[in-house]
């Protein structure tokens, strides 16, 4: 498979090593638009061709997958020109900045034939499944209630600050909180209720999550850009507990008895850098002729991008271009 990059920040740096180490994928082209800054990422990361301009790669009929490594209030638009190209398209996470959005690209792609899918790797990665086969196991019988926390010190970075590039804790750091409350206990949810600290430019600091579920089951979520924190998720039932050790990239599951005896532990398999299970889907998904993914399904997509819509809602948080 030939794979393009569209964007060359930090987070596209990362995709491109993984790619560099897939024997099965060809790191094909990168874009941006800084000609020079195109020519010294392909440099750096073996890509056989640099465009400097993202209409440049939508127009190479060699590219097979398109990965979008822009800020999330440009997702939206870059996705649309990839997709009215006829491209597949990998889009990292937040996939954009509203439901709206989400959905009409989703129908354009649709409409168009081709792959669109979201980036969130932990709905990708094995220990995904490993906290699945967890659950049902019921070695802690009737999980009620689970807590997920994400923080880092980002403030310095400017995406993150920025409400023109969609800035903000909840799309780049809750929206993992969210996705791992979702993989655990599912959408059945009866209310949310939310509550955050805004900067001074008016995106949110800090946000705090409670989502109450029709069964009963609740979730706690955090997620802070001022200060670093343990990443921990923790699901608890009335036999026991389960602790996953990061929840954006787990470092292993420990699951501990009533008494707080570790009874179980499941440790991580080696991997290039956890990019590569999302890269593997999308090219599972192609040799099929699928259109969206199973580990991350367009309704889902949707669903995570409306709770977002609803927490932005009661935060009183909205970006200019959607005054």
């Amino acid at each position: 498979m030939k794979m393009g990059i569209l964007g060359a920040g930090n987070i596209a740096g990362k995709m491109a090593e993984t790619i560099h180490e897939m024997p099965q994928v060809i790191s094909w082209a990168v874009a941006s638009r800084n000609p020079e800054r195109a020519k010294a990422f392909a440099e750096e990361h073996g890509f056989m061709h640099a465009y400097g301009s993202y209409e440049e790669l939508v127009c190479d009929p060699e590219v097979d997958l398109i990965y979008i490594a822009t800020p999330h209030s440009h997702h939206y638009e870059h996705m649309k020109l990839c997709i009215a190209h006829g491209k597949n398209v990998l889009t990292e996470k937040s996939f954009t900045q509203n439901a709206a959005q989400a959905k009409e690209v989703l129908a354009m792609a649709e409409e168009r034939g081709v792959l669109a899918t979201e980036a969130i790797w932990t709905r990708y990665m094995p220990m995904r499944k490993t906290l699945d086969e967890v659950l049902a196991s019921g070695i802690i019988g009737t999980p009620h209630s689970l807590y997920a926390t994400l923080s880092y010190p980002l403030q310095h970075v400017q995406r993150m600050t920025d409400p023109a590039l969609a800035g903000g804790a909840l799309l780049d750091l809750g929206v993992y909180p969210l996705n791992f409350a979702s993989m655990v206990f599912g959408d059945e949810i009866k209310e949310v209720k939310a509550s955050a600290v805004l900067t001074e430019r008016g995106v949110d600091a800090v946000d705090n999550i409670t989502l109450i579920y029709k069964d009963g089951k609740t979730a706690t979520l955090h997620s802070d850009m001022r200060a670093a924190c343990n990443r921990e998720g923790a699901i608890y039932g009335d036999k026991g507990y389960i602790l996953v050790q990061n929840i954006n990239n787990c470092e292993g599951i420990r699951v501990y008895d009533t008494e707080h005896h570790l009874i179980a532990e499941y440790e991580t398999p080696k991997q290039i850098t956890g990019y590569e299970y999302e890269v593997e889907a999308c090219m599972r998904a192609l040799k099929k002729n699928e259109k969206e993914c199973p580990e991350m399904p367009h309704a889902e997509t949707i669903y995570i991008m409306e709770l977002m819509d609803n927490i932005r809602a009661q935060i009183g948080v909205v970006y200019p271009n959607e005054r």
